[in-house]
């Protein structure tokens, strides 16, 4: 079975190579920029010919979100153009696509439509993005479902871990440099530890391939396909990710919280964005490590 992985990397990329080695039956063939330009459809093409892959999973993106304000036409030639040549291709060569999209597809006003009730975001809310970033990645959801049946979108929220650049790395970097740091407490999410997400993204794909083996046709019938959300269990602002990762590695640091206010970004970041995971829970049989626990299993030195 070889699985094609773009943005090979980025942090999900990286986290996706780390676990690799405990997946030997899986012929990975990891992919930079450099060897797929996904933005670039013949190059896509001319790769997949040559490697011929059973499943591709996209962790290629344009994720700057503050950036994308001032870079709205690369945000899209990468998010939503890039999804769409990859969609092409698998439709193509029968590959059956995984691609990464992200909380930022909803408002975050959750708590202001449900009275303050705190319902967390499922796959069947309606998106409503109010920045370039998450529209660029909603556009790239839409792109790859008018062209494939055959697909999983896997929306997913703070994301981090020991690769690339992330949260939990600025807030180790800046623990080093002060003495007090200030982090807003007034946007709720999940983090997601990016290795958790990798491993999800590998049972997805075994459970998919089992599937077909035993349906003995070159796909399966059963109603996998589609978006899914998937984060760590739990939630918490922002804030008190700061104070959870400076506990975890007993770094003693004052922490203020403040107002999104107070931290003015060029970009909107939703209020509200927990995730829903009932559905991959109960369609993939996963257990998923609380937000808390899972920080814990980051390997260091960073």
């Amino acid at each position: 079975m070889v699985v094609l992985v773009t943005g090979a990397n980025g942090q999900l990329g990286q986290s996706i190579q780390f676990i690799s080695k405990n997946y030997l039956d899986i012929d990975f063939v990891f992919c930079d920029s450099t060897l797929l330009d996904i933005t670039n459809l013949d190059n896509v093409t001319k790769v997949f010919k040559q490697f011929k892959p059973n499943f591709c999973i996209n962790t290629a993106a344009y994720t700057a979100v503050d950036k994308a304000v001032s870079e709205p036409e690369k945000a899209h030639l990468i998010n939503v153009v890039g999804a769409k040549n990859l969609a092409i291709a698998c439709k193509e060569f029968q590959t059956i696509l995984l691609h990464i999209s992200t909380d930022f597809v909803f408002d975050g006003d959750r708590f202001v439509t449900l009275s303050a009730v705190e319902v967390p975001y499922s796959e069947e809310d309606i998106t409503n993005s109010t920045g370039v970033y998450g529209q660029t990645k909603l556009d790239g959801e839409k792109a790859i479902q008018a062209i494939l049946d055959n697909y999983f979108i896997i929306r997913t929220s703070w994301v981090y871990s020991q690769f690339g650049n992330n949260f939990m790395k600025t807030m180790l970097r800046l623990a080093s440099e002060r003495d007090t740091i200030s982090v807003v407490n007034d946007q709720i999410g999940t983090p997601t530890n990016a290795v958790d997400l990798a491993e999800v993204l590998i049972k997805i794909i075994c459970h998919t391939e089992r599937s077909r083996s035993d349906q003995n046709i070159e796909l399966p019938t059963s109603n996998l396909f589609g978006i899914y959300n998937f984060s760590n269990d739990g939630k918490c602002s922002w804030y008190e990710f700061a104070l959870k990762i400076f506990e975890i590695n007993t770094i003693k640091i004052t922490v203020m919280p403040i107002k999104s206010s107070s931290y003015p970004t060029p970009a909107q970041r939703p209020k509200y964005s927990v995730l829903d995971k009932s559905k991959i829970k109960s369609t993939f049989k996963i257990n998923i490590k609380s937000w808390e626990e899972s920080l814990k299993t980051v390997i260091f030195p960073l």
